[in-house]
């Protein structure tokens, strides 16, 4: 059985961590609020800059030449992995990654095997884990995601851009946690580039969804070269402020979890010491009653 000054260094030990974690919790509490009010705002606004996008690039003439619509062979893939700079945020990370790892298994075997699945890691704990792993990193940041701004997402979007159509891309993926409340992140996969055009869903076959009919002035090449990257502008800013929110939260349910749990570990030490206290006093009374019953014999 421990000692009492054993469980007494213990006891300070979890009342720093408790302290520690409290604190952490309440400071991913306030980061959070500010975080989720600037995602829900913006959720719409990006949500229905998107539809647009997609409706219109299913009604513009095929001989349109704007590459961000063309679809391409599907000889190379890039998929962005946003996961955090930090830790102590519960699976936040760790299932993103396995889902990620499962799905280019199942969707790009061919590929992936033939070396033609590259990933962009935005977060040091993504790159940390898959640096090691079989798979080709074409560039790793966390400045991205440390703070995130509009400016610092208009960077990466412009920077995937050029990276489309410089490398031949066939296809750009987004692969992040998407914010649904504090307590539950949705891991999300989210179609970049080429831009894709509304499709509508039937028993046997799928078909386009002309839902619209647009007017373009000038035309439909200049209008599209404006609105088109403002789109994917505001989509990456959408996806990194979602990510931020998501593990913000996450943070804020492991840390009071963890809050908790030192809770009740103090409980049961303090009950331990108390029992070995008791024993303690118990054993001086015994060995000092007996003492005087041999001194009377």
């Amino acid at each position: 059985m421990p000692s009492l000054k054993d469980i007494r260094l213990r006891i300070q030990s979890i009342i720093s961590t408790r302290q520690i974690t409290s604190a952490m919790k309440m400071v991913s509490a306030a980061k959070l609020r500010k975080t989720q009010d600037a995602i829900i705002k913006l959720r719409p606004y990006v949500n229905k800059l998107q539809e647009i996008m997609s409706e219109v690039t299913s009604t513009i003439s095929e001989d349109i030449e704007i590459s961000y619509i063309k679809p391409r062979p599907l000889n190379k893939i890039l998929i962005v992995l946003v996961t955090s700079n930090r830790g102590l945020c519960g699976a936040f990370n760790s299932n993103l990654i396995r889902q990620l790892q499962v799905y280019i298994k199942e969707q790009y075997s061919e590929l992936y095997q033939n070396g033609n699945v590259h990933l962009y890691c935005i977060g040091k704990k993504g790159y940390d884990y898959l640096k090691n792993k079989p798979f080709k990193i074409i560039k790793y940041q966390t400045e991205a995601i440390e703070t995130v701004t509009y400016e610092k997402s208009c960077e990466l979007a412009n920077e995937l851009i050029n990276l489309y159509e410089k490398e031949s891309y066939g296809r750009i993926e987004f692969f992040y946690n998407r914010f649904k409340n504090a307590a539950v992140q949705i891991i999300s996969k989210e179609n970049y580039l080429p831009v894709v055009p509304v499709v509508e869903e039937s028993k046997n076959t799928k078909k386009q969804k002309y839902l619209k009919n647009y007017i373009f002035e000038p035309n439909e090449t200049e209008i599209l070269s404006e609105i088109l990257p403002i789109s994917l502008r505001s989509q990456v800013y959408k996806i990194l402020l979602d990510s931020i929110t998501a593990e913000h939260g996450a943070r804020m349910t492991a840390m009071h979890k963890a809050t908790d749990n030192a809770t009740e570990m103090l409980y049961e030490l303090r009950l331990s010491y108390n029992k070995a206290r008791q024993a303690a006093i118990t054993k001086e009374i015994l060995e000092i009653v007996s003492g005087a019953n041999a001194l009377k014999g």
